[in-house]
């Protein structure tokens, strides 16, 4: 996918692409916003003007970046759902939201570099993870396996919560352990005859 809104990229400038926007992750989340372009291009194994070429600035790495992680956890929904039934496919998207929220914390620094310069990197995150997490509950719903009355704001926000409060990698048993409960309190439990 290309961020330019140009024509599709030839297969080895798309692995080029992939490359860049997986290492300025890791590189933006690991040693912070003052990582050298340079060092992002060696690691992704480029040189610097393919690197330029793509993103002419640092902002628009660190754009791009962050939504390609917001587009893969969002696209993984599909994914899920086609490999397991709805509520395991729900549960296992709540991980892959937990991930996300470690990673964007990690480039917290990076991202408030990019606001502050004038862009919006977040403009449709809370919108692109709604329409996620709406296509995760209806789709449970329809199986029978999830409430019809679940607000996809408040799995967000709950999420949020979740990831805010087990979010470093020693607590991730703990965000398993909260995941689990609210799912509980998501799956469809038919009304007991009286």
């Amino acid at each position: 996918m290309s961020d330019t809104g140009a024509r599709p990229l030839r297969a080895d400038a798309q692995r080029n692409h992939d490359r860049l926007l997986d290492t300025a992750v890791r590189a933006f989340s690991r040693d912070g916003p003052d990582v050298t372009l340079d060092a992002i291009a060696k690691e992704a194994g480029v040189g610097i003007g393919t690197l330029y070429r793509r993103f002419p600035t640092r902002e628009a790495l660190v754009e791009a970046a962050y939504r390609n992680e917001l587009a893969r956890l969002c696209d993984a929904v599909a994914d899920l759902l086609q490999s397991m039934p709805p509520d395991e496919a729900t549960r296992a998207w709540m991980d892959h939201f937990v991930d996300y929220i470690r990673t964007k914390r990690g480039m917290a620094d990076a991202l408030r570099a990019v606001i502050a310069s004038g862009g919006d990197p977040h403009a449709q995150s809370r919108d692109r993870l709604t329409v996620a997490i709406t296509t995760l509950l209806h789709a449970g719903a329809a199986a029978g396996t999830l409430r019809p009355d679940i607000e996809p704001g408040d799995v967000l926000v709950s999420l949020s919560g979740v990831s805010l409060a087990a979010g470093e990698p020693a607590q991730r048993d703990q965000a398993g352990r909260l995941l689990d409960l609210l799912m509980d309190g998501l799956r469809y439990r038919a009304p007991s005859a009286h």
